[in-house]
């Protein structure tokens, strides 16, 4: 049993825990809890570590014993070291260190991309959305909170093993989404959301919480849409508005 925090393991989670150039570095990212754990499973992934300690029900001990029968290294540790790798205030007794998972995309009908959104549980609850909602990919402009921040991981629930997530430059968006129609969504501009084709192969344009899109996403993008609201409220949530567009886009393409 690891019982000291100063372990080398101990160290390295968290750093993955806490630094993006780590987690860059290594391609390496922490999941916490059974349910993530068993994400992991479910997506044919592999971990490099887990971490437990003695006191698993029956299905976190069965999800362990899945991964370290897929090669990953487990280590037992006490309840202290435990909450010093924990990003959480309380830890459920179960993390791994995953991966980045490089998926294989042959075609791209339905994207989204999102522009300077710096909330990590928006962009947490996005993701699961999207994942929810059937995208092909999600992409990230530059300066996008990062999508394996602890707090991201655990607003996506299993959506990093499910879905790619691709940091890309506007010069770099402009080569991926050769041949989509590419909607910008701003406030009370354009088409409302009911109105668009989401059938045709297609990317949604999502911009800042506090300040909506960037300079560089409206000369990108050369239609809007928008949700149009009958009440008092200025606007959605980042993750609310992009739950409407998503699931209106789905059901089209039912």
């Amino acid at each position: 049993m690891i019982t000291s925090s100063s372990n080398p393991k101990i160290k390295l989670v968290r750093q993955l825990q806490s630094k993006r150039r780590e987690r860059e570095a290594r391609q390496l990212f922490v999941i916490e809890g059974v349910r993530l754990v068993e994400e992991v499973i479910r997506a044919e992934a592999k971990a490099a570590l887990v971490l437990h300690t003695t006191d698993l029900d029956a299905r976190a001990k069965t999800a362990v014993d899945h991964l370290a029968r897929l090669g990953a290294q487990i280590e037992t540790v006490s309840p202290s070291v435990m909450a010093a790798a924990s990003d959480t205030e309380t830890p459920q007794g179960l993390l791994a260190v995953v991966p980045f998972l490089n998926f294989q995309i042959r075609h791209l009908s339905f994207v989204i991309v999102l522009d300077r959104l710096s909330d990590p549980g928006n962009l947490g609850a996005i993701l699961r959305t999207a994942d929810a909602a059937g995208v092909d990919a999600v992409f990230l402009a530059p300066s996008t909170v990062d999508a394996y921040n602890p707090k991201v991981v655990r607003a996506a629930m299993g959506a990093h093993v499910h879905l790619p997530i691709i940091e890309a430059g506007w010069e770099e968006l402009a080569k991926q989404l050769t041949g989509l129609e590419i909607w910008l969504a701003e406030a009370r501009e354009g088409e409302p959301y009911d109105h668009v084709d989401w059938r045709r192969p297609c990317a949604l344009i999502i911009g800042s919480e506090a300040e909506g899109p960037s300079d560089e996403a409206r000369r990108f993008a050369p239609k809007r849409v928008h949700i149009p609201m009958s009440g008092k409220a200025e606007s959605l949530n980042a993750a609310v508005a992009t739950g409407v567009f998503l699931f209106e886009a789905a059901r089209q393409r039912r």
